[in-house]
């Protein structure tokens, strides 16, 4: 597998389920160690980098659940105590959309706003890259749409963003390159309008399909 990401890009990561997609998010943020290969954040490998990693690289995983009794900000006053120049939780609250929300339990929060809590812990070390995990799964329309404007004012706020998604309106819509990954493997890496060319035109998702195909395809030929 190999793919870079440039400063100031939302970057997709693609693939079937079990392909390595979380996996390879894990390794990028320090919480696996890959097998073989070098990765690097900001020019050196995440390890290499110590507790620094966890203010230069923000992540939202793809499970996560906090107290139910616990209110808005109190979960974002308790995490920013542990970088040494967190954002401004106010700040950070009226930016995703949650300062009227701030006294709410986690547990009478709606989908959508928990996915909003969980990108603010996720910014509040201010990070210069952001990982987003399966972001808008389970969110209705609304919310999903929603979601996609705070990633698009994130981006343009100056953060990175690693977005791994199963949904290619999602990716079409949001990144500016994807990478797609089968078996733990590099299938391709373009612009989703390279991807839809490649195949002549139609939807990302027709491209996406075909681009596995075509992967899978060669491989087994050079297998035989």
């Amino acid at each position: 597998m190999s793919f870079t990401v440039d400063e100031g890009e939302i970057f997709g990561i693609l693939g079937p389920n079990g392909a390595g997609k979380s996996t390879t998010v894990e390794c990028l943020t320090g919480g696996e160690s890959p097998d073989s290969g070098e990765i690097r954040i900001v020019g050196s490998h995440p390890k290499d980098h110590g507790r620094r990693l966890y203010e230069l690289v923000g992540y939202q995983m793809q499970t996560s659940a906090l107290p139910p009794t616990l209110r808005v900000h109190e979960a974002v006053t308790m995490f920013s105590a542990l970088y040494p120049n967190p954002r401004n939780a106010a700040d950070l609250l009226d930016a995703v959309g949650m300062t009227t929300h701030r006294k709410k339990p986690f547990g009478a929060l709606s989908g959508g706003q928990k996915q909003r809590l969980s990108i603010a812990l996720a910014l509040i070390g201010g990070p210069t890259i952001a990982v987003l995990d399966e972001l808008t799964t389970g969110l209705d329309p609304e919310g999903r749409r929603d979601t996609w404007e705070l990633i698009r004012d994130i981006r343009d706020s100056g953060v990175t963003i690693v977005l791994v998604t199963h949904f290619l309106d999602e990716a079409e819509r949001l990144c500016d390159r994807l990478t797609i990954i089968d078996r733990g493997r590099t299938a391709v890496t373009a612009t989703p309008g390279e991807l839809i060319e490649a195949t002549g035109g139609g939807s990302l998702e027709d491209a996406y399909l075909n681009a596995l195909n075509t992967y899978r395809q060669i491989e087994k030929e050079q297998a035989a």
